[in-house]
């Protein structure tokens, strides 16, 4: 376990918008929660720069498509026989779409990304004007990392997890992250509270149930403390020339 500062935390960020949402979540380094709202730009580059040693993970793309995997398989191609339907994507997306983990591509040209792409690089851009560097970087206080809530889900879970907005989906990711040692509520403590008389009045203890947004930024989180935190327990996929993708696990399944 690699050694920290006391003031080090870990930060999840979900650009929401391409206007001025994102949500964020900081972990201390024993994985207490000490924050999780919605903020706007201004409030959210406020309190990055407030801090002086932690990692910072981003639920986005850090970087458009470059063609690196069109060229990867062009090279292993020469011939030209091999099909390219499909493959315009970036290098991590494909490894993941490979893995069953279903993920959306990026595009190669900034305007043509979804605005929460967008507003996701403009993030890694006020980050880097804040001294944060790409991790990984031994000099640095302060360093960034891409992740992708669903792709960290899936492999925590070794399974591709129940959908997202449903109940059963808030409890599951809930549950591995508490058993991952998050200090958060255990959802367990939901089934508990519920009673005939609660159930047929329609009566559900639901505020002890993050929704899909706070889980989100939680499992980001997760994995900023991972990767800071627990040597070779982490996965780097993709190409640095359009973004590399951190995932908690050490060593990625075959299929989700």
């Amino acid at each position: 376990m690699t050694m920290v500062a006391a003031d080090t935390v870990y930060i999840g960020i979900n650009p929401v918008s391409s206007r001025k949402d994102y949500f964020y979540a900081i972990l201390d380094q024993d994985l207490n929660l000490l924050e999780m709202q919605a903020a706007d730009g201004d409030m959210l580059i406020s309190r990055l720069a407030e801090q002086h040693s932690g990692v910072v993970a981003v639920n986005a793309p850090s970087g458009v498509n470059r063609g690196v995997l069109r060229a990867s398989l062009a090279a292993a191609d020469p011939s030209g026989d091999h099909q390219f339907r499909g493959v315009d994507i970036r290098l991590a997306e494909y490894v993941l779409r490979q893995k069953g983990i279903k993920v959306s591509g990026t595009p190669s040209r900034e305007e043509l990304c979804p605005g929460w792409i967008q507003s996701g690089f403009r993030l890694y851009e006020e980050l880097s004007k804040l001294g944060y560097q790409s991790f990984p970087s031994e000099q640095a206080a302060l360093s960034w990392i891409e992740t992708h809530p669903y792709a960290c889900f899936c492999v925590l879970l070794e399974a591709a997890p129940f959908p997202q907005p449903t109940l059963e989906g808030r409890l599951q990711r809930q549950l591995v992250l508490h058993e991952k040692g998050v200090r958060i509520n255990d959802p367990m403590e939901f089934f508990e509270e519920i009673t005939r008389f609660k159930l047929l009045n329609g009566i559900l203890p639901l505020d002890t149930i993050f929704t899909f947004e706070q889980l989100d930024v939680l499992v980001a989180a997760y994995t900023a403390w991972t990767v800071d935190t627990q040597m070779n327990a982490f996965s780097l996929i993709g190409d640095a020339a359009e973004g590399r993708m951190a995932l908690p696990v050490k060593e990625l399944g075959e299929k989700y």
